[in-house]
């Protein structure tokens, strides 16, 4: 973990968004076992999310979930103000987001504004909401893909809004390096979450066949490395870039 508490001590806090599914829920689950207490957002169903929460707890860890539109600047502002933000907030994961898939020749503005919306402005606005609260030495994670570097032609308004999602987050761990922060950026490949969930087994087959280690990712991959990456052993990584794909995109 990244900065353990002395015995007796309140144990530090990670907030992740999107908290309730896949990537995100994974990463709460591990953070958890790595000693923090965990709070979590979810946007549509309660449910999935109270059961991450549940587990952690029966493990006698502590977690919390709490509902959050991160495109709705009211309710990230209530995120802002959330009691536990005066423990200070030692991790912050930005996971939440949309994929719809849209051909990119069929792209419209409005399929651009929705998605910037969500995976862009709304991880920008949590951080700005929580950037107070943040304690001295915070590691930031922002979960971005691998189409915000390759691109792809039925998804190009995610692609852009991770593109841009990326970039931000390079810049600011520019910008807080001095003060003692990292930011680095997760940018999965294939992995099998709800983006995944439609695909036939011939689709999936198809999937594995395309990666040199001739599997789909799973969420708790993907968590492995936000654990390493908010841990004390990548002290020196800010910045970055990793891309966890099996070897699918080599840029």
């Amino acid at each position: 973990m990244g900065e353990p508490s002395p015995q007796g001590m309140a144990r530090p806090v990670a907030l992740i968004t999107g908290g309730g599914r896949g990537i995100g829920a994974a990463t709460a689950k591990r953070l958890a076992a790595d000693g923090y207490d965990v709070l979590l957002t979810y946007n549509t169903s309660s449910k999935p999310a109270e059961m991450v929460v549940d587990e952690i707890r029966e493990r006698g860890d502590d977690a919390l979930a709490v509902k959050v539109d991160c495109a709705n600047t009211g309710e990230v502002g209530l995120l802002g103000i959330h009691p536990w933000m005066a423990r200070g907030i030692d991790v912050l994961v930005l996971n939440h987001g949309a994929y719809d898939r849209v051909a990119a020749q069929d792209m419209t503005m409005e399929d651009l504004r929705r998605t910037m919306l969500i995976n862009f402005e709304g991880a920008v606005s949590v951080w700005k909401a929580v950037q107070a609260h943040l304690t001295r030495h915070a590691r930031m994670v922002v979960v971005s893909s691998q189409l915000g570097t390759r691109g792809s032609p039925h998804g190009a308004d995610y692609s852009a809004s991770k593109a841009a999602l990326a970039t931000w987050a390079r810049s600011l761990a520019q910008a807080v390096g001095p003060e003692g922060k990292r930011v680095n950026i997760l940018a999965p490949g294939y992995v099998d979450t709800d983006i995944l969930a439609d695909d036939t087994p011939e689709k999936r087959k198809e999937r594995e066949l395309q990666v040199p280690l001739k599997r789909v990712g799973t969420p708790e991959d993907m968590a492995q490395t936000i654990s390493f990456l908010v841990s004390n052993d990548s002290s020196y990584i800010t910045g970055a870039i990793l891309h966890v794909n099996g070897g699918l995109y080599l840029p």
